[in-house]
């Protein structure tokens, strides 16, 4: 499944984006695993209990993005295609 994200709204309106990257900023991540919780097929915890993305793919853009707005902190970054950043 896929999900169209609206990232830009005005004159033209919603504008829909798909995911092309997703970052975790280890500074942030404090290794709460809501992430892993969500989306367990993208993320997982490394050796210092900090979040990586191992499968950008293993889930549809709905549940990453909801997995990015899971996270305490907010250390998961999510860009569209073209590299803006569409979370947080």
């Amino acid at each position: 499944m896929e999900m169209s994200i609206p990232v830009n709204e005005g004159v033209g309106g919603n504008i829909p984006k798909k995911i092309g990257k997703i970052v975790v900023d280890r500074n942030l991540c404090i290794g709460a695993a809501s992430c892993i919780a969500v989306a367990p097929g993208v993320f997982e915890l490394d050796a210092e209990n900090k979040a990586v993305v191992y499968n950008a793919k293993g889930a549809d853009d709905e549940t990453i993005l909801l997995a990015a707005k899971s996270c305490p902190t907010r250390a998961i970054l999510v860009f569209d295609e073209e590299g803006n950043q569409i979370y947080p």
